[in-house]
């Protein structure tokens, strides 16, 4: 398998190069980061320099690849150095929304844009990308988080249209929203203090656990969104 990773140089990214590149079956991992320099090298390991917040990046990065299996987008933010997810709407403000739908949403859409043609070889193939629990609407049974949460929902929209639209022209390709669970990154730090140690991962377990998810899944199962351990969501 050709496989690609979007944000290969975060902490879930790094950690789905780590348990790809030791599979048989795993031909060829093509990374980007922008920032963050890789500190993780491998034979079948090829790192791409890419802003994944400029289309021109993205169209330009595509145009090196070859066919792709699966596609992997782990690129995301919850905070920055200046702006925490809203605990009240008070603490609104639009150009934290805004970066959030630009960093977790719309990349997802230039992906696919760019990279479908990737795809017509005819194999089964994945494209996915991390979700995130909180981007559930019917599940948002505390509040806050407002731009993170609309941007994630955002997200899953982008998700289960493409699907739709892929089942028609690429029907080969499985479309799926992942939830990786609270896992132990720089993302997730602020955050960490209630959660229960049984339910904060390791960056490998939860990689792992979401390419379990992925390895089970079918065409005939695209434009879902999924939980760690394979349960399903609801959008």
């Amino acid at each position: 398998m050709n496989i690609v990773i979007v944000g290969g140089s975060g902490g879930i990214g790094q950690a789905f190069i780590r348990n790809l590149v030791g599979k048989d079956d795993v031909l060829s991992v093509h990374a980007t980061f922008n920032r963050n320099e890789p500190k993780f090298f491998h034979p079948k390991l090829i790192w791409q320099r890419m802003d994944v917040m400029q289309q021109s990046s993205v169209r330009t990065w595509s145009e090196t690849l070859g066919e792709i299996d699966w596609l992997i987008n782990a690129a995301g933010i919850l905070h920055t150095r200046d702006s925490r997810p809203e605990k009240s709407i008070l603490q609104f403000e639009p150009d934290f929304l805004q970066q959030n739908i630009s960093i977790n949403t719309v990349p997802t859409l230039a992906l696919a844009r760019f990279t479908h043609e990737k795809f017509k070889h005819g194999r089964p193939a994945v494209f996915a990308t991390v979700s995130a629990k909180v981007g559930s609407i019917e599940d948002n049974r505390l509040g806050g988080w407002y731009s993170y949460r609309a941007s994630k929902a955002a997200l899953n929209m982008c998700i289960k249209t493409l699907a739709i639209e892929w089942k028609r022209t690429l029907p080969n390709v499985t479309v799926a929203a992942l939830h990786p669970g609270t896992t132990d990154t720089a993302l997730s730090k602020p955050f960490q203090k209630n959660v229960p140690k049984d339910k904060l991962f390791s960056p490998d377990q939860s990689a792992g656990y979401m390419l379990d998810v992925l390895n089970g899944l079918t065409p005939e199962k695209s434009g879902r969104f999924w939980a760690y351990d394979g349960a399903l969501l609801p959008w």
